[in-house]
């Protein structure tokens, strides 16, 4: 399996838009890794998690061809996680011209919680977008019900953040590998926790959200470094990761009070990777 991240900030990014502070002054002067844009990840070149409005930047930056993807999971509604007025510009042939050139239009399965998926009707009605059939299937899914979409299995959890958008982190499964992303969430609910448990599933790779980073008090909405070395303890104390399991710590504000260079040392103390924005992981 292969991952990319193509996006590891927050919302505001690092350097934050409009923010002059210690953080993201150095991120701005070290540049490189220190960069970061909104959150997104890529697996397999084909299955896609979040739809922010950076999308395009990755496009350009990164290589990311939107006509090879086939599924995409959405965590949730805020904004930096799903944009979905760019979604317009797959739905009319004045947007987007399919040729039969081994990219023939099929629809693209968009997974989400019913509740995140309120913010795309705004969107759409304005545009008096008439969808084709094979422009995009809207899945609205259920936390701990699995499904199957391009080959790949996927179970949403419940994660610990904006409840009113009913958020999820995936469990993502194809050809005997197993992927925890865990993007937003705080430490994980107690169901959450019974269902990884009670799967006996052991991740080849683990994706923990480190918004806070050196918040030792962080575990509410999102999670600090601290909280990420008890999710992952309890992980292998219950069963679910073992010694070859990739453990990443990856979604970061400059609230959390670092920049890449300076993380990166201490995460590896603590057996964690720190993502950066075109970062690509083959295992």
């Amino acid at each position: 399996m292969k991952i990319k991240y193509l996006g590891t900030a927050a919302a505001e990014g690092t350097p934050a838009l409009f923010c002059s502070c210690e953080i993201c002054e150095k991120a701005r002067r070290l540049g490189g890794k220190n960069i970061r844009t909104r959150s997104q990840t890529l697996i397999n070149d084909d299955l896609l998690i979040d739809f922010p409005a950076d999308t395009y930047m990755h496009v350009l930056d990164y290589g990311l061809d939107l006509r090879k993807i086939k599924t995409l999971l959405i965590t949730h509604g805020h904004d930096d996680h799903f944009y979905p007025f760019d979604l317009v510009y797959r739905c009319s042939p004045v947007y987007a011209v399919f040729p039969d050139n081994g990219f023939s239009k099929k629809p693209l399965e968009l997974y989400l919680t019913r509740n995140s998926g309120k913010i795309m009707r705004p969107y759409f009605k304005k545009e008096k977008v008439k969808r084709d059939k094979n422009a995009i299937n809207i899945n609205y899914i259920k936390k701990f019900k699995s499904f199957v979409s391009n080959g790949y299995t996927v179970t949403p959890l419940r994660a610990s953040h904006a409840k009113f958008l009913d958020p999820v982190i995936y469990i993502i499964q194809k050809d005997n590998k197993a992927v925890l992303y865990a993007h937003d969430s705080g430490y994980f609910p107690e169901d959450s926790w019974n269902y990884i448990r009670q799967s006996k599933i052991v991740f080849d790779f683990v994706s923990l959200d480190c918004t806070s980073t050196l918040k030792d008090e962080a575990y509410e909405y999102h999670m600090g470094l601290k909280a990420c070395c008890d999710v992952k303890s309890r992980l292998i104390k219950e069963g679910g990761a073992n010694k070859n399991t990739i453990f990443f710590v990856n979604h970061f504000s400059h609230n959390g009070k670092t920049v890449y260079d300076d993380l990166k040392p201490l995460a590896e103390q603590y057996g964690f990777n720190v993502s950066y924005d075109g970062l690509e992981i083959e295992f």
